[in-house]
């Protein structure tokens, strides 16, 4: 026995990729993506995917390269997470979300040799490239173009490489596709937020990211030939590992550009949808739209995560016909790893018991190791009394790798003792499920984009008429949470600005989701005895507020 282990036949390196030769096999005439009228098969996707990789490789993309995408749910999306890493390249998706400078921020630090962008999207990157520093290689970029978008995006100069036209003149559908040479090698780049000083880039290996893709199918308990309805942006941590795991299944997945209830109530009813995932925030879209209501006897699963979804919340949408599943994961885990696992017995529960329970994170899922909830200063399991907080502990085979050009930060987040340590507050009930009950380092969570008060307070403090900015998250009716900001003027400011003047200056200089939906000015704000600002007497306030509407911003003098 001491002789066996490890040999070639055995160790072939795990990786998704493979699961897109299986689905051809299995599934070729089948249906893979559809996005308005366009329908492609199993087989047409792989051919696909083939000549993208064969194409970079042909471009000069070698293995390792960071190839970068700003593109929405569209077909070419979908393509990337096959295609660039067939190439040896590391897929980095970018939040279409962020501005400019934070985009320049990203592409800088990545490092990217390329970058496919949808047409709508095209003015970003030109202005991020612009905000590049003198001598560095600017990506060469590849323009996406979206054929059923004619009127809004004019065709892209017959001299400009595009994306159809690298797959016709470079593409080989025949593409021996490139290895990795280990399971451990990077396979995708993620950033944890638009930062402007410090991005946090995500490494993931191919190992990794085969282990959560199985695990989240086997969680979900997705049956073969789903229809997956994306409503759930693949630049979120790679739709939470969806793309892979629809090969798997050989499911079908319907592309929605933009995430509209009535579109989506359309998208389910046309393509008879099955299955969906979104932050909490797109549930309570679907469940206030005026015309909320599935296809008689319709049941449609919808996977959320991303923050502690609201129980009123999810009691509306199971109401309406959904069939909500609830989990927890982080970019540094490549997906869900936590999962509000159901009792049969809650079953016989009301309503309101049922909704409370659902809101909790849950369990480790099958293929993750271990969780916990922990200490802070003594590193020991905190009692499973539902009541005493700690910060919450992940270890298995899907955390990342680590993060890209920072070890410093790398040992503070996964440490020697064997746990990934996520940053966030919970406490552990007596049954063994997780619930999180705050954020450690304020973070905001604003459906589903995970905001630092940090970044936001030092762009504030940019402005000319701030002395003091703190920024603790407030309830909204729509987003779950928005970034409330207390606001101390300098002597001569006074009667000078207007807390709107606050926001519209805010608006100028980060990403739209990070601006402060609330600007409270105040004589002084509160702190301790040795200066430090108490932020949990701010939060209080903002909760004594009440919750923000869809659209609305407010302001006010304290």
């Amino acid at each position: 026995m001491e002789r066996l282990g490890a040999n070639p036949a055995n160790s072939c390196p795990l990786t998704p990729l493979g699961f897109l030769e299986r689905a051809a096999t299995v599934f070729g005439d089948c249906p893979s993506v559809v996005y308005n009228d366009t329908v492609f098969t199993w087989s047409q996707t792989l051919r696909r995917c083939l000549r993208l990789a064969s194409a970079l490789v042909s471009l000069g993309i070698s293995r390792g390269d960071i190839v970068s995408v700003l593109l929405p749910n569209v077909p070419a999306m979908y393509e990337m997470h096959f295609g660039v890493p067939m190439s040896g390249a590391v897929l980095n998706n970018i939040n279409t979300r962020l501005d400019a400078r934070t985009v320049a921020v990203l592409l800088k630090h990545a490092g990217s040799k390329l970058v496919f962008v949808d047409p709508a999207l095209l003015q970003l990157l030109r202005d991020a490239l612009r905000l590049l520093p003198p001598g560095h290689h600017a990506p060469r970029v590849i323009l996406v173009e979206d054929t059923h978008e004619k009127e809004e995006f004019p065709p892209a100069d017959a001299s400009m490489l595009t994306y159809e036209r690298l797959l016709e003149t470079k593409g080989d559908p025949e593409f021996v596709w490139i290895r990795p040479r280990s399971e451990w090698d990077p396979m995708i780049l993620n950033y944890t937020s638009g930062t402007t000083s410090a991005p946090k880039g995500v490494v993931h290996c191919h190992r990794g990211l085969f282990l959560v893709t199985v695990d989240s199918l086997i969680d979900w308990a997705v049956p073969p030939q789903p229809t997956y309805l994306w409503t759930l942006p693949m630049f979120h941590a790679n739709g939470w590992t969806f793309p892979w795991g629809m090969a798997v299944v050989g499911g079908t997945s319907v592309c929605l550009r933009r995430v509209d209830a009535g579109d989506v109530y359309a998208a389910i009813a046309r393509h008879g949808v099955t299955h969906l995932c979104g932050a909490p925030v797109v549930l309570n879209m679907l469940t206030n739209a005026s015309d909320a209501a599935l296809p008689a006897g319709k049941k449609v699963r919808i996977l959320t995560a991303g923050a502690p979804p609201p129980a009123a919340v999810l009691q509306r949408a199971e109401a309406i016909g959904f069939e909500v599943s609830h989990g927890y994961g982080l970019t540094e885990t490549a997906g869900l790893v936590v999962s509000c696992a159901w009792k049969g017995a809650w079953n016989r529960l009301p309503a309101t018991d049922r909704a409370r329970l659902k809101a909790r994170q849950g369990v480790r899922t099958a293929a993750m190791a271990a969780i916990d909830v922990v200490d802070g200063e003594t590193g020991r399991s905190v009692p499973r009394d539902g009541s005493t907080m700690g910060e919450i502990v992940l270890r298995g085979g899907c955390v990342m790798l680590g993060y890209l050009h920072d070890d410093e930060a790398t040992r503070a987040a996964v440490r020697d003792n064997g746990w990934f340590y996520t940053g966030d507050v919970g406490v552990m009930h007596p049954d063994g499920y997780l619930e999180i009950r705050d954020r450690s380092k304020d973070v905001i969570i604003s459906g589903g984009e995970n905001i630092s008060s940090v970044e936001v307070e030092s762009v504030l403090y940019g402005h000319p008429a701030v002395n003091e900015a703190a920024v603790v998250a407030r309830p909204d009716e729509f987003w779950g949470e928005t970034p409330c900001a207390f606001v101390s003027l300098k002597q001569d400011a006074a009667g000078t600005v207007t807390p709107a003047d606050v926001i519209a200056w805010s608006r100028d200089r980060m990403p739209r989701y990070m601006v402060p939906k609330t600007v409270v000015f105040r004589a002084e704000l509160p702190k301790t005895s040795t200066g430090k600002i108490q932020k949990y007497v701010l939060r209080n306030l903002a909760k004594e507020m009440g919750s923000t509407r869809k659209g609305a911003s407010s302001s006010s003098k304290m």
